[in-house]
């Protein structure tokens, strides 16, 4: 297993030797997002801008004005919080092909802490118009992310998590914007999750279908754009959706495929994620099993929403 801030370092270095436009800004944290690697194999393609993170944008935006393909890189907390407003005027209303590179993004970002969780950045980010929103589940579909947003014409936040998950996916997988992908085909109950969740709601399939619980597992890399007619044939004539993310129920993956099922009104969606409260500083399986993420957590809490008592 590979972590996604390693692939997105390799990667990036890689890019940067074969195409002169990509250029990467880093906020002093290039140890910790792995740009070090871009520093390390692509020196002039990196830049070191420091503590200074709307600085950093304005940068971004005005080399993307001149042909380059910049990346942004730091934690995603100090992207969706501290430069929002440079995000919003410089990037986003302008179609500015500036990349977003959200690294320790969502719960888990090891001894950093609750000032450095990011649980809000979905509902911020897919608000945002022109901005295409990203969440890789694994090291293999971080590559093809990568790979993709690299090329695309417009500003794009690709959310990072900090250690590496079990993969869904291997290295013929094939990323398309806007579509979701059926993990596991089931009848009983449809679980929906995003980003690295998806590899623990995996597991959680499968400890289900361990107690004949079938269940049909869909991952959406795209939060934004997404292909609605595309979910709800996948999705079909299910009649209880569950949805299950690394952040807060309020705006993210659950208010998404809430709003999706409010229009088609066919099936009801239950949202497992973070209440609407502030995280808090714990090891990872602490707070996996504390908010309800963990593969066991999501096993009980699927059949909670089907009604089912645990034997």
């Amino acid at each position: 297993m590979k972590a996604q801030r390693q692939v997105w370092g390799e990667t990036l270095a890689e890019l940067a030797l074969t195409d002169s436009r990509v250029v990467v800004l880093d906020g002093d944290l290039a140890t910790s997002t792995r740009a070090d690697i871009v520093a390390d194999k692509a020196p002039d393609a990196f830049i070191q801008i420091g503590i200074a993170e709307q600085n950093m944008v304005g940068m971004a935006f005005g080399m993307s004005t001149l042909g380059y393909r910049p990346w942004l890189s730091t934690f995603g907390v100090f992207l969706t919080h501290r430069s929002l407003d440079q995000i919003r005027m410089l990037v986003s209303q302008t179609k500015a092909p500036v990349r977003i590179a959200a690294a320790y993004s969502g719960l888990l970002n090891g001894s950093s802490g609750k000032t450095h969780q990011d649980i809000e950045d979905f509902a911020i980010m897919r608000a945002m118009p022109n901005m295409t929103v990203l969440a890789p589940a694994d090291e293999f579909e971080a590559a093809a992310i990568i790979r993709w947003a690299a090329e695309y014409d417009g500003p794009v936040y690709i959310r990072f998590a900090r250690d590496a998950v079990k993969p869904v996916f291997d290295d013929s997988y094939n990323f398309v914007p806007a579509q979701p992908v059926e993990l596991l085909a089931g009848e009983d109950v449809t679980l929906i999750s995003t980003g690295v969740q998806s590899s623990r709601s995996f597991e959680a399939a499968q400890l289900l279908a361990a107690g004949g619980i079938q269940v049909q597992l869909i991952h959406l890399p795209s939060i934004k754009p997404l292909d609605e007619v595309a979910l709800l044939a996948m999705i079909g004539g299910a009649k209880h959706v569950v949805t299950v993310e690394d952040h807060s129920r309020i705006g993210g993956l659950g208010g998404l495929v809430s709003e999706i099922a409010a229009a088609a009104g066919r099936f009801r969606v239950s949202r497992i994620g973070l209440d609407d409260r502030w995280s808090e500083s714990a090891p990872n399986d602490f707070l996996l099993d504390k908010y309800g993420l963990s593969p066991r957590r999501v096993a009980d809490s699927v059949r909670t929403a089907l009604g089912l008592v645990e034997t």
